[in-house]
């Protein structure tokens, strides 16, 4: 989890110097920030530790930062694609269950960085996230060797993955989100769909349930690891608390990261059931969550819950 701390800063720096550059060519303005950290170590890791040999384990951890820019923010989505555009950059480790000696059923090793845009905008009456990222992946990454690095500063496991891990590769990967919420009486259902493809060709539907009223007027984006709501543009006036709960169920056709050619048994359902809490206060917004994610590969033991982190600040 100190690694990708450690890793969370460059990711920060590089998204603050690419909106830095886009801000000076599109004209348009930032209307928020919203930086994201998950970790099985604040997850289901928090009853293994100390383990020196299981500190990191399949859906391990994740950084990201993204940019939230536009003409400016009227409380509700814009009809026009663009007008609010989401720059996303982010990075994941997936990781077998020992990092020392990692048995040969077990997932391969996995760094990648993702950089993307997405724009957010209301399609008669729907909510629409479309966009697509540059997928990053294999030891190109350079993940391995500062996760290694940082390890071996901190005097931790061993990151002995370098025979264990998925080719190197440059994808494009494609995602596409529908909702229709519906207002309740102190909050909001808004049941979803979801197509990618590229790095993970699947169909998803679900739904994600807010109660309280913080929120109601802004934005919020879902985190691609856990699938949770966080943030991105607060309205006017957003202070207090809201609840976050939600569940999807996928259907993966493939993944890069659970090549066939190694012999995986790719688990084609996949679920998730998420629960978090929010709290707003100026134009800051706090967020943590927990999400149970289920086996994603045959050989998987078991599912495994992963925390959640998020920081926002309006503009």
């Amino acid at each position: 989890m100190r690694s990708m701390s450690c890793l969370f800063g460059a990711v920060f720096l590089c998204a603050s110097f690419t909106a830095h550059t886009v801000a000076a060519q599109d004209g348009a303005q930032t209307l928020g920030i919203a930086a994201f950290f998950t970790n099985d170590g604040i997850g289901d890791g928090l009853g293994r530790w100390p383990s020196k040999d299981k500190n990191d384990r399949w859906r391990s951890a994740g950084v990201g930062v993204s940019v939230f820019r536009g003409d400016g923010w009227s409380g509700a989505l814009p009809t026009q694609p663009f007008d609010i555009v989401e720059y996303r950059f982010r990075a994941e480790v997936l990781a077998p269950d020992n990092l020392v000696n990692p048995p040969a059923s077990d997932r391969l090793y996995a760094g990648s960085w993702y950089i993307g845009a997405h724009t957010h905008l209301d399609w008669r009456g729907y909510e629409v996230t479309a966009g697509a990222d540059l997928v990053v992946t294999g030891e190109q990454s350079g993940i391995r060797r500062f996760h290694r690095s940082i390890y071996k500063a901190l005097s931790m496991s061993q990151v002995n993955v370098e025979d264990h891990q998925i080719d190197d590769g440059i994808y494009f990967h494609g995602t596409v989100e529908l909702a229709n919420p519906v207002m309740l009486d102190g909050g909001e259902l808004r049941p979803f769909i979801e197509v990618q493809g590229g790095v993970e060709t699947l169909v998803r539907a679900g739904f994600d349930l807010t109660v309280g009223g913080l929120g109601q007027g802004g934005l919020r984006a879902r985190e691609p690891v856990t699938g949770q709501r966080i943030a991105a543009i607060s309205g006017h006036g957003d202070d207090g608390w809201s609840f976050l709960f939600g569940a999807d169920l996928a259907y993966v056709e493939r993944s890069i990261f659970l090549p066939d050619n190694r012999g995986y048994n790719l688990e084609n359902a996949r679920h998730r059931i998420r629960a978090g809490v929010n709290y707003g206060f100026g134009s800051s917004n706090l967020f943590y969550g927990l999400t149970y994610m289920s086996k994603e590969f045959a050989a998987q033991s078991e599912g495994q819950l992963v925390g959640g982190l998020s920081v926002m600040r309006r503009f």
